[in-house]
């Protein structure tokens, strides 16, 4: 019997049950921020020898030098040609589904722009891509080809001259998938290192890899914590927290579906979250019917029981209206609609990282294949973050040339201001070009 909390909004006890629920700490241990610190601070000071050094202790991987742990592109593209066909034509067809949607993202919202004034002058915004990004693939438990093409297509999108990818690979075992989805995702240089120093090599750049501008990518507490010491030196795209799903349902849904949808997300790890919220409390029976019976024949069995029991729960609401109202109290990093009427709804749902309509819209498949990013705002912050785009990729700088009729406009204005606050160069300097 899986002990799967269940609240209820009527009860007098729900906000602090809801509070207890929805708690995560991302304080990360001491000891971690310590090691990190060491590990950053050794890599930007001995560089390459460092690298060999870190690769050896934790992968478990000799080599004489930063280079020989470089993947030339023959072979990434001898990993792709190696793929059974129904794996190399699940790939392409990922990979094209995700290309197409960040190309209508860069069309949208990745364009220089400008336009002039009535008095002639010139204001707008130029977007330029970034030189040169790193992309961090975990390599650890678990092999994540998808992650490739979700960081390097948008990057290869939005124009990056340069994207190098770090890939730990235990023990020398390259994945062939891995290796195949850079080949796809056009990927420039694979580097087989991982954790701390990986992000370290990223942000400081050694003998043999390059310093980049920004680095992305998932990864463990240690790469996180890398992530958070080096910003600044670098850009980067999030801190993610444990993954989640939130399922709002009306009761129209097989509750099968949606029972895997939960464990969709609980299989990634013990600290993931899995929440149902529907106003049907027959509903939320079935499905706690269908988990006990599903749970056993699932490979990752323990891992769900352990995320379902610590931080997942079934919700009884009052109705959709205040499922929809929780939702956006949780900010999930994936919300479910399983409605018969889901666009009912949507416009309700104000925070959420992707928000997925309909009941044959399975969160996995956002994952792998619908096109949208997967690289999604976690722990609430989609209150103010959004998935990882072509946008991550860009810098805009603004774009002013104002005329000579523009300065006697303008000029008069600045100087107020300026003098308002002191600043008699700034003052002077736009009183100057006024016409005496």
């Amino acid at each position: 019997m899986i002990k799967l909390r269940q609240l209820d909004t009527a009860s007098a006890s729900f906000e602090a049950d809801f509070e207890r629920l929805r708690h995560w700490s991302e304080d990360t241990d001491a000891a971690i921020e310590g090691r990190v610190a060491e590990i950053l601070a050794d890599v930007r000071t001995r560089g390459d020898a460092a690298l060999l050094d870190y690769t050896a202790r934790f992968d478990r991987l000799q080599a004489t030098s930063v280079a020989e742990l470089q993947i030339s592109a023959g072979e990434l593209k001898a990993a792709f040609d190696g793929l059974p066909h129904a794996q190399a034509q699940a790939l392409q067809a990922a990979a094209g589904r995700v290309r197409r949607y960040h190309e209508r993202q860069l069309e949208a919202c990745g364009r220089s722009w400008t336009y002039r004034d009535d008095d002639g002058s010139l204001l707008g915004q130029k977007v330029t891509p970034l030189d040169r990004v790193g992309i961090y693939v975990p390599g650890g438990k678990a092999t994540y080809p998808s992650s490739v093409l979700m960081n390097a297509l948008p990057a290869h999108v939005a124009g990056v001259g340069e994207i190098i990818m770090v890939v730990p690979t235990p023990d020398g075992t390259r994945n062939p998938l891995v290796l195949a989805a850079a080949h796809v995702a056009g990927v420039h240089r694979v580097f087989t290192i991982g954790g701390a120093q990986a992000v370290a090599a990223l942000a400081y750049g050694t003998a043999t890899v390059p310093r980049v501008d920004k680095i992305t990518g998932p990864g463990n507490a240690y790469v996180a914590s890398a992530k958070k010491h080096v910003f600044g030196q670098v850009g980067i795209d999030m801190i993610a927290g444990p993954s989640e799903i939130l399922v709002l349902a009306d009761g129209s849904t097989p509750p099968d579906w949606v029972a895997m949808d939960l464990f969709s997300q609980a299989e990634h790890d013990e600290l993931a979250q899995s929440i149902l919220l529907c106003p049907d409390a027959a509903y939320l029976a079935a499905v706690r019917a269908a988990i006990e019976r599903l749970l056993p024949e699932m490979p990752r069995k323990a891992i769900i029981q352990a995320s379902l029991e610590g931080r997942g729960a079934l919700v009884l609401t009052r109705s959709m209206q205040e499922a929809c109202e929780i939702s956006n109290r949780i900010a999930p990093e994936h919300l479910e609609v399983a409605a018969a009427e889901p666009q009912r709804w949507e416009p309700l749902l104000k925070h959420a990282g992707a928000i997925f309509l309909g009941a044959y819209t399975s969160e996995s498949l956002g994952d792998y294949c619908a096109g949208p990013n997967h690289v999604l705002p976690t722990s609430g912050t989609a209150r103010f973050s959004s998935p990882l785009g072509v946008y991550d990729f860009q810098k805009r700088s603004s774009l002013i040339e104002v005329s000579e009729a523009g300065a006697q406009l303008l000029g008069p204005i600045a100087a107020e201001l300026a003098y308002g606050e002191g600043l008699q160069g700034h003052a002077r300097a736009a009183e100057l070009r006024l016409k005496r």
